[in-house]
């Protein structure tokens, strides 16, 4: 019956994944503006700074000011030292004499290009970090290891070929989620842990607990009023494609968040059944689900933190500036960017606690049976 189940599920998903998959991009209005413009961005690097002529020591971030000579890389002024500005956060975010930047070089009306800052080229850090990441979960955990890896890359290709671009092309955002989220799934669990009925209780268990949190997220930001443009980001994005549905948006962050620690918690509980039943051949399925409820519940107190400070830490720019104004705690509490933290906060926790019943429930019932178990044991 679960292989059933199974097969069916797969199924739905690889039909949503046509269904909705989409077939073009979506694009700026107009098209992109920096290829309107005919502006070119180039790699620099920093050979001198200086503060700016009319710019104060103590000026604050909004009005800081340094003029970088920058060295071009490439592109038609290749070799030329051209003065880059760099203003307000730029001005305090360390950039050094030697740093690679991106800068953009844009035609003037005599025909001489000027240049202005586009980004610190950051990309050999993310490098760095990203081959320790790896060595030291290959040094850990080895073919284990491994197989997680190549299931992180194989979610990333769906997140950035299917979810984000279905969004932006202006799908319904609940389906996207869940059939995404879905496919995610069958590739993290099973080439991470190898196809076997412990994982595919683990499957079942993530896939109950994701339903219930995204009927929790959309009741909870239908209930809360919330807009889903309370960001910089959602203003802009609202700005570039506003015939988006926000709120059902709001609602695909929240099941997406939850995935990762949904799965997490869903093997483990999985894994802890079948211990369980390895120790004690003789134990009913009513003792295994009871046994690993005992596990889940240490599991839940452990979790419920991992989720709520990692949503802090993501906001915490937000929890400082909220800690500013001199208003009581029940209005800071309902403004919209700090409701929306805690429904999302909220939404995800009650999936993950209700995970830990639903996966021990499926895990009880597909594990062999106590005849089973003993059998074996009789036989040697």
């Amino acid at each position: 019956m679960t292989v059933v189940a199974l097969c069916l599920v797969a199924v739905v998903t690889l039909v949503g994944l046509v269904w909705l998959w989409p077939t073009e991009r979506a694009t700026l209005p107009g098209g992109s503006t920096l290829a309107a413009e005919g502006i070119e961005v180039v790699p620099g690097r920093v050979t001198a700074l200086a503060p700016c002529a009319d710019s104060a020591p103590d000026a604050g971030v909004q009005h800081a000011c340094e003029v970088a000579t920058v060295e071009v890389l490439e592109g038609a002024d290749a070799g030329a030292s051209v003065p880059v500005e760099l203003i307000g956060v730029s001005a305090r975010s360390g950039i050094t004499v030697g740093d690679r930047l991106q800068v953009a070089a844009v035609p003037g009306a005599a025909g001489e290009p000027t240049y202005s800052l586009i980004t610190v080229d950051r990309m050999g850090v993310i490098v760095v970090f990203g081959a320790l990441f790896v060595v030291a979960v290959l040094a850990v955990a080895g073919w284990k290891g491994l197989r997680g890896l190549v299931g992180l890359v194989i979610s990333g290709w769906v997140l950035f070929a299917f979810v984000i671009p279905a969004l932006a092309a202006g799908e319904a955002a609940v389906p996207v989620a869940l059939v995404g989220s879905t496919a995610i799934m069958f590739v993290v669990l099973y080439v991470a842990h190898g196809v076997s009925m412990r994982t595919s209780s683990a499957f079942v268990g993530t896939l109950l607990s994701l339903v219930a949190t995204t009927a929790l997220g959309a009741a909870g930001v239908w209930a809360a009023r919330l807009s889903g443009i309370s960001t910089d980001e959602t203003i802009t994005l609202a700005n570039l494609l506003g015939d988006l549905d926000f709120p059902d948006i709001l609602t695909c962050s929240l099941v997406i968040a939850g995935l990762g620690v949904l799965n997490d918690v869903t093997i483990t509980q999985a894994s802890a059944v079948w211990e369980i039943r390895a120790a004690g051949p003789h134990l009913t399925r009513r003792e295994l689900f009871a046994s690993g409820m005992r596990i889940g519940r240490d599991h839940i107190a452990s979790t419920i933190y991992t989720i709520v400070f990692a949503y802090a830490g993501a906001a915490l720019s937000l929890l400082l500036v909220l800690s500013l104004y001199d208003q009581p705690l029940h209005l800071l509490l309902s403004t919209e960017q700090f409701a929306e933290e805690i429904i999302r906060t909220l939404g995800s926790g009650i999936g993950l606690v209700l995970s830990v019943p639903l996966t021990t429930a499926v895990a009880a019932l597909t594990v062999r049976g106590a005849q089973d178990a003993v059998q074996p044991a009789r036989a040697r």
